[in-house]
């Protein structure tokens, strides 16, 4: 009967740390599966171009 008891505690063990193992990779599996099916965010290109002085020196006067 011992052994019984015994070979219960090692599965008991067994699948708490395989709980502990493969659970945070099921959760990242399923995030990067929403992610997946998320629809794509394009992103908005400001055109305007910033002052490079050819003179570091010299700076821009603003109005």
């Amino acid at each position: 009967m011992s052994s019984s008891i015994g070979s219960s505690r090692v599965w008991t063990v067994v699948c708490a740390v395989a709980t502990v193992v493969l659970g945070p990779a099921a959760v990242t599996a399923s995030a990067l599966d929403q992610a997946n099916k998320a629809p794509l965010h394009h992103t908005v290109i400001d055109q305007a171009q910033a002052y490079i002085p050819s003179d570091p020196t010299r700076h821009r006067e603003t109005v």
